[in-house]
């Protein structure tokens, strides 16, 4: 098993033996890992007695919304005052699947000058200096799994049962990609067999979550393959770009392009993939790459973003089509990287 137990200081074992209010938060634009493992950790919590609420920044993909405890998330961009009590109020601060506070959104003045204690349970890397303990182990291709082993030395392993395994797997599949990606460590695995002991239905949660989409969502993938997709050869490069007009054509809803980034590793020899989406005030990219090539550094160069080597995320203020300029432009930078192995 993955060592966890270093990070777990007598101060830290100290504050879960008598924790106060606890307040889960994770970031914006939650994905599967996200919600995932806060509602594992929720249920956790729940079962050893103690009081504690939950908050995500904004909309929650609707592929997430059968997961048990999903309605007890406090959304702050609908309730905003409800969030900003209950981290006022908190005793005991927890962040999860995040390695920034800027991640927080518009919850992140807010958190930083409450008084309670802070912890961050992150599998990130380098994580920055916002909380009073970090938890971090980068090594791990999810922060459900973290969850997992922390679990375990907190005491709490009879406390998982099938409905903490539920959210703790779908954490696991989601943020691995199924398990095609940050997934090499054999104790993934057995942590994945130890949540099916419960009788989880692995078979189901995979349908709920990628078996679930709208007629619509399938013709937006549709027309992004057919009318959207560029294919850049000579940087073994493939990318999607999506204006808002196009997205409300198919009555978008959150959570609807998802995977559509990795779609693209189907074209031969494709090695770096990434998914412009306009907002209303910047465009949202999602970066993913394959071997070496390290996507978060390049993210957090240009993009102001960053995630994990072969998976990141980035933003930009610029145009979309000044956004795409850039990135295109600053491909033959890296062709030397892109073009090897």
């Amino acid at each position: 098993m993955n060592d966890t137990s270093k990070y777990l200081t007598k101060q830290v074992r100290d504050l879960f033996a008598d924790p106060g209010e606890i307040v889960l938060v994770t970031h914006v634009n939650p994905d599967g890992d996200a919600i995932g493992t806060m509602l594992g950790f929720y249920w956790l919590l729940k079962k050893k007695g103690y009081p504690v609420n939950m908050i995500v920044p904004n909309e929650i993909p609707f592929f997430l919304e059968w997961l048990p405890g999903y309605h007890q998330i406090v959304i702050s961009e609908i309730n905003h005052d409800k969030a900003t009590a209950l981290i006022r109020n908190a005793e005991l601060l927890i962040c999860l699947d995040f390695n920034e506070s800027d991640r927080l959104g518009d919850l992140e003045e807010e958190f930083l000058k409450a008084g309670a204690t802070k912890i961050l349970i992150d599998h990130h890397p380098d994580p920055g200096d916002f909380t009073d303990h970090i938890i971090s182990f980068t090594a791990l291709g999810s922060a459900a799994e973290l969850v997992y082993y922390l679990a375990i030395e907190l005491g709490m392993r009879e406390l998982i049962d099938k409905t903490v395994a539920e959210c703790l797997f779908t954490g696991i599949m989601t943020d691995t990609g199924c398990f095609s990606f940050s997934s090499s460590q054999p104790e993934t695995y057995l942590v994945v067999a130890d949540l099916l002991k419960t009788g989880i239905d692995k078979d189901r949660i995979y349908m709920q979550v990628y078996d679930n989409y709208s007629a619509d969502r399938m013709r937006l993938l549709g027309y992004s393959l057919n009318d959207k997709m560029v294919v850049l050869p000579e940087y073994r490069t493939a990318y999607i770009s999506l204006t808002e007009k196009e997205l409300q054509k198919y009555n978008h809803v959150t959570g609807d392009t998802e995977g559509f980034v990795n779609i693209l590793f189907s074209i031969k020899g494709i090695r770096l993939t990434a998914l412009f989406i306009e907002k209303k005030d910047h465009i949202k990219i999602s970066f993913r790459s394959r071997g070496d090539f390290h996507i978060n550094k390049f993210s957090e160069r240009h993009f102001n973003g960053g995630g994990h080597k072969n998976a990141a995320g980035g933003e930009s203020n610029l145009s979309l089509e000044q956004t795409i300029d850039k990135f295109v432009k600053l491909l033959p930078g890296y062709a030397k990287e892109l073009l090897s192995g």
